[in-house]
């Protein structure tokens, strides 16, 4: 029985060749399209938790405002003293909190300008919690 239905089956392959191969050719694309999309998974994931990683696991940043279609953070109300408050009272185990500032400056250095980004902090609003 195994014998006459292998027989069958390779006289319906011998006859359809073209449709046979395009079959055989849509599996083997489908199968690399699966295979490559998992990698590319794991890899984003490892790079992604090895980019956290580099924080350190005892730093957290939060920044007002909404990521997303139709809202931009810069349209966002900054923290205020109050906000900094509540977090301090609100989260367990914090032990500072500092205002951190971005924004962009031109330097000019041997006659040429250059534009350029500017992170700074202090610590005189750094809250201390034991």
């Amino acid at each position: 029985m195994f014998f006459e239905t292998t027989k069958l089956a390779w006289r319906a392959i011998s006859r359809n060749l073209l449709r046979s191969f395009l079959t055989v050719l849509g599996v083997v694309i489908g199968v690399a399209a699966v295979i490559a999309m998992v990698t590319i998974g794991n890899g984003t994931t490892a790079q992604v938790q090895q980019e956290l990683s580099r924080l350190g696991t005892n730093t957290l940043f939060v920044r007002p405002g909404q990521w997303g279609p139709g809202r931009a953070s810069s349209e966002a109300k900054r923290f205020v003293d109050a906000d900094v408050e509540a977090m301090r009272s609100q989260i367990s185990g914090l032990r500072a909190v500092a205002p951190v500032n971005r924004g962009t400056a031109t330097v000019i250095a041997g006659g040429a300008n250059h534009s350029t980004s500017v992170i700074g902090t202090t610590n005189d609003y750094l809250i201390a919690q034991d």
